[in-house]
């Protein structure tokens, strides 16, 4: 029986990671070790489609290491290739594992998708009443269609991706490989991140949605995908087209806050940078009497460290993680509960006992992981547990590519920060602000998508407040 995680994570989980390469050597040995880098992305399943006179496909559940050896890449031969990294929003079965790909009239067409549209049924929907059949009924699956009618009808693939994007709604960073071409676009808001890179030693160009796999497989950052826009890759350079009309931006401020690694650098912007000024603002905004910071291992540190300098207060290491925990049995009751947490995390003894102790972390989902935390430092110690998380309460659903898609999920939904305090039993909980936490990222608040601390959506969610929108007439 496999763990169900829900219980012991109170993290968001991000949709998935994107690839693509073009060069004068085999792309897949590169894509492999980029997906590795993007691995935090996604973490269910992995996939490598590469092109030399035919497609070339190899995915599955798991993860980049477990899906792939090293015979595979012999077996992805070829100067073209995208990969992915795979986590479910919706649902996750193996044949989910993306890219996803269909031999079409017009030659063979993969796609990897970072996203989610909002669409998807209608869209699947509308091709079926058009007499196409499916294997997956996947929105991937339906943009390959789209797209495939479009290049029979018009011969010009830049065009035919252009009129594909004008039938979609939601957000997407996607890898796309028609043949030997390989292009890589990001939706009109910019919601999921996207970036170019050129190998430094001139054999082709890269883009993938972190800085950091550009770093890994020896390619310098060029710059950021913009919003709206289509890039083709070559080994030679990069050839853009607008897929879009001009949106405001809306980028997703917890890409910063959580989900990137903090070595990525994302739209101009310091993932690590953005995280340490967002806990030193933290500090500010909640101050507390105490003798130790401490994160939450690994996603609270550039937080903590922020928090540290602008509180006066030493940061120490007080909570050590087990980075060797895979999937196994879990048993019904509540002392697993909290030995699977235990597992996790333990605290350090010498740095708890006795300590006023704050942890900072990013964010709180469902607080049944942090009031675990809470209760194992007190067990630990400490005579004080004061928490600091450097997110607003998340409140409100996403729709736009984070598996967080029901209210009752959040804890701060319905309660006070007060209620949420009692309810872990620390001494003292504060969230950052929102004007706290767009000062923190050097952006301006009507450049980031803050739907789910806000409740206010970049593009039209039946049932919810779109951005700027003052009322929710005209919304079905």
């Amino acid at each position: 029986m496999n763990l169900d995680t829900s219980d012991i994570s109170d993290k968001p989980k991000e949709a998935c990671g994107v690839i693509a390469i073009v060069a004068d050597k085999d792309v897949s040995p590169y894509i492999y070790y980029g997906l590795r880098a993007l691995q935090h992305r996604g973490q269910e399943a992995s996939g490598i489609a590469t092109y030399k006179g035919e497609l070339k496909v190899k995915k599955g559940p798991g993860l980049v290491a477990d899906v792939f050896k090293s015979e595979d890449m012999e077996k992805l031969p070829g100067k073209v290739g995208i990969g992915h990294v795979y986590y479910s929003i919706k649902v996750s079965k193996p044949e989910n594992a993306q890219p996803q790909f269909l031999r079409t009239g017009v030659g063979d067409i993969a796609i990897a998708h970072n996203g989610i549209l909002v669409n998807s049924q209608q869209l699947v929907d509308k091709l079926k009443k058009a007499g196409k059949h499916f294997i997956h009924e996947s929105e991937e699956e339906a943009v390959i269609m789209m797209l495939a009618d479009e290049i029979r009808s018009i011969d010009d693939i830049p065009r035919a991706i252009k009129n594909v994007c004008k039938e979609l709604i939601g957000s997407y960073a996607f890898s796309l490989m028609i043949n030997d071409r390989a292009f890589v676009l990001r939706d009109p808001y910019g919601i999921r991140p996207l970036c170019l890179g050129k190998f430094k030693d001139g054999s082709g160009y890269v883009a993938a949605s972190e800085s950091v796999a550009l770093d890994i497989v020896g390619a310098d950052f060029v710059r950021d995908v913009m919003p709206g826009e289509a890039v083709e890759l070559t080994k030679d350079g990069f050839k853009s087209h607008n897929i879009g009309p001009a949106m405001s931006r809306a980028h997703c401020f917890f890409e910063w806050v959580y989900f990137a690694r903090a070595d990525s650098i994302i739209d101009k912007v310091s993932v690590y940078e953005a995280r340490k000024r967002i806990g030193w603002r933290l500090a500010k905004e909640s101050p507390v009497i105490a003798d130790v910071v401490m994160p939450i291992p690994d996603s609270g540190r550039g937080h903590a460290y922020g928090f540290s300098l602008g509180s006066g207060i030493k940061m120490n290491e007080g909570l050590m993680k087990n980075r060797y925990i895979h999937r196994t049995f879990i048993m019904p009751n509540q002392d697993a509960r909290d030995i699977s947490v235990r597992e996790k995390v333990n605290p350090v003894r010498a740095v708890v006992e006795g300590k006023r102790v704050v942890i900072v972390d990013d964010s709180i989902v469902r607080g049944t992981t942090m009031k675990r935390i809470v209760k194992m430092l007190r067990e630990g110690g400490a005579t004080e547990v004061h928490v600091r998380i450097g997110s607003p309460p998340l409140i409100a659903p996403c729709y736009l590519g984070i598996d967080m898609t029901d209210r009752d999920q959040f804890i701060a939904s319905d309660r006070s920060i007060e209620d949420i305090r009692e309810v872990i039993n620390s001494d003292s909980l504060a969230y950052i602000s929102v004007d706290g936490l767009v000062e923190a990222l050097n952006m301006e608040r009507d450049d980031l998508c803050l739907g789910c601390v806000s409740s206010e959506y970049p593009v039209n969610i039946p049932g919810e407040r779109r951005r700027f929108q003052k009322t929710l007439e005209g919304f079905v």
